[in-house]
């Protein structure tokens, strides 16, 4: 396994920040961009690997690639058209540890050869696919590290439904990563519990005023859930602070909502059940089992209806002094509940290193109405307890 593919399998969802001045499709995004300095502030900032342009029609070269290579010990990938073994030793060369190779511009025989090519160099190669063909030739060609791109390198246009669910498709032992279209934390969430090991995040990183801070915050842990949601006003404050996840309590519950709410782009839509979930048309559906009329002590986060992360929660009305050791004890994505508050939330991630952290009756006015100063309070604390953490 080399250094690359070896990075990006890593528990937790993984990211390659990448360097590139400009787009065929959106213009200049960054033309001073700096490479090595660029690379070093996305090591810094939690990068798995960095992404090199070395296309002019980037704005990028394979100088940039030998700056980056002097300046940071991170894994780095070129890309490129590449199309040629000429192209993978110049690669090499200039210090890359994987090179990108586009299934749309070549035929299986070429993508054989350039595959033994890379590897007897001892580079790994990411192979890019953009539809069910294309993941499909890149499995069959033995592909380990494949990219599921976004973009539709013909027109530009964007199609994420499409791009989640190759990922969703992809065989589980293979390093999948989601390329483009990853503006926020709760997009490389998405792609993240779709199955995808690693986001590529370029456009949105050059476009920031601080591409270092702005790659850390995307992929910050833990989430944040605000559930217990009923009125849009709410919603709209959840968001604005920052919050990753938005619940819908569906079952009998005095924080009853009569159907989901529209959520912006910067939040997954959550509806929760006790008992038998229905499809309402959320994002995720969080289940309880049904206990004595009530909901169950702990539950499941579904996607597509299929499991992606545990709900530990607290007993049905009653406190559990071992709650947050229990929960540090579970395997997998932990949504920790029960309890969460501003005052307590940052004890809570010491404790248990949550996935996500779900907070309802403690940010309420009134059983369904929030209080805006403590949801922003609750929102705030989890992400300046990330900044100490950083």
């Amino acid at each position: 396994m080399g250094r690359f593919r070896e990075a990006l399998a890593e528990p937790g969802l993984r990211a390659i920040a990448e360097v590139k001045r400009r787009s065929p499709s959106a213009g200049d995004l960054r033309p001073d961009a700096d490479a090595p300095a660029l690379a070093r502030s996305f090591a810094d900032s939690g990068a798995a690997a960095v992404s090199i342009l070395v296309d002019e029609r980037f704005g990028g070269s394979f100088t940039d690639l030998e700056a980056a290579r002097a300046a940071t010990d991170i894994p780095l990938l070129a890309k490129g058209f590449f199309d040629d073994q000429g192209d993978l030793l110049q690669a090499r060369i200039a210090g890359a540890d994987a090179a990108l190779l586009l299934l749309r511009d070549l035929d299986d025989e070429q993508a054989r050869l350039m595959l033994e090519g890379g590897r007897t160099l001892g580079l790994d190669l990411l192979v890019e696919a953009h539809d069910a063909s294309e993941l499909e030739r890149a499995v069959a060609l033995d592909a380990d590290v494949i990219g599921i791109n976004a973009r539709d390198l013909g027109t530009f246009a964007i199609d994420r439904r499409a791009q989640l669910a190759l990922v969703a498709e992809a065989p589980r032992d293979l390093v999948i990563i989601a390329e483009s279209a990853i503006e926020n934390r709760a997009q490389g969430a998405e792609a993240e519990l779709a199955g995808a090991d690693a986001i590529l995040v370029g456009s949105t990183l050059m476009r920031a005023e601080d591409p270092g801070a702005t790659l850390a915050g995307l992929i910050a842990r833990p989430l944040v859930k605000v559930c217990g949601l009923t009125r849009e006003e709410d919603v709209a404050v959840a968001a604005e602070a920052g919050a990753d996840l938005a619940g819908f309590i569906l079952a009998e519950s005095p924080r009853r909502a009569a159907a989901p709410l529209p959520v912006p782009e910067t939040m997954l839509s959550v509806g929760v059940f006790v008992g038998a979930a229905e499809d309402v048309g959320t994002d995720l559906v969080q289940v309880y089992p049904e206990e004595d009329g009530h909901r169950g002590r702990d539950g499941v986060l579904l996607r597509d209806g299929e499991p992606v992360a545990t709900v530990v929660d607290l007993p049905w009305l009653s406190m559990d002094a071992n709650h947050w050791e229990r929960a540090a004890q579970a395997e997998g994505r932990v949504m920790l509940a029960g309890g969460l508050g501003p005052e307590n939330v940052r004890a809570a991630i010491d404790a248990v290193d949550p996935w996500c952290v779900d907070a309802s009756r403690s940010l309420e006015l009134a059983p369904g109405l929030k209080d805006h100063d403590r949801v922003r309070a609750f929102v705030d604390a989890v992400r300046t307890r990330e900044a100490v953490r950083s």
